[in-house]
């Protein structure tokens, strides 16, 4: 399937995440790889890096949206880097830019990324993080996955 048409899953979450939450991400990115969903993240470490890497190991795509202006920020399982020179702002991108969105751990930045995902319309679905209205708490990254999944449509279609 040609890469346009393929199902974007944003996965957000904290940049010093615990080891668990680092295990979660990079059991949700192997399973968004096998699911032949491209990931999207904001590119730099932590769970981002753990979701990249486990999706990168699956043999798949992935695109970091990065707050700075070098391309070289990016964490090495990022294929296709996305210097936005925005900061924090970058978030909303990270939310547009997904079909659904997976959160796992996370502080502010994670919160605001979920909320530009609701603002947008977008199914997100919380894995050890925040617990609001408008998010879909699920307990494993298996679940996370699959309810990504489940009603989701490419927004290119």
């Amino acid at each position: 399937m040609e890469l346009r048409k393929k199902i974007r899953i944003g996965v957000i979450g904290g940049s010093s995440p615990d080891k668990e939450s680092r295990q979660h991400a990079f059991r949700v990115g192997q399973m968004i790889a096998e699911k032949g969903a491209i990931l999207v993240c904001g590119g730099l470490s932590g769970v981002m890096e753990a979701a990249s890497r486990g999706a990168k190991e699956a043999g798949g795509f992935t695109i970091g949206i990065l707050p700075g202006n070098s391309l070289d920020d990016a964490n090495i399982s990022i294929d296709i880097p996305v210097a936005t020179g925005m900061g924090y702002s970058r978030n909303s991108l990270v939310a547009m830019n997904s079909d659904a969105i997976i959160a796992i751990n996370g502080q502010y930045g994670t919160l605001s990324e979920i909320a530009y995902g609701c603002i947008y319309g977008k199914k997100v679905i919380g894995l050890g993080t925040w617990d609001i209205k408008g998010v879909i708490q699920v307990k494993s990254p298996e679940q996370a996955v699959d309810e990504a999944l489940k009603d989701s449509f490419p927004l290119t279609s």
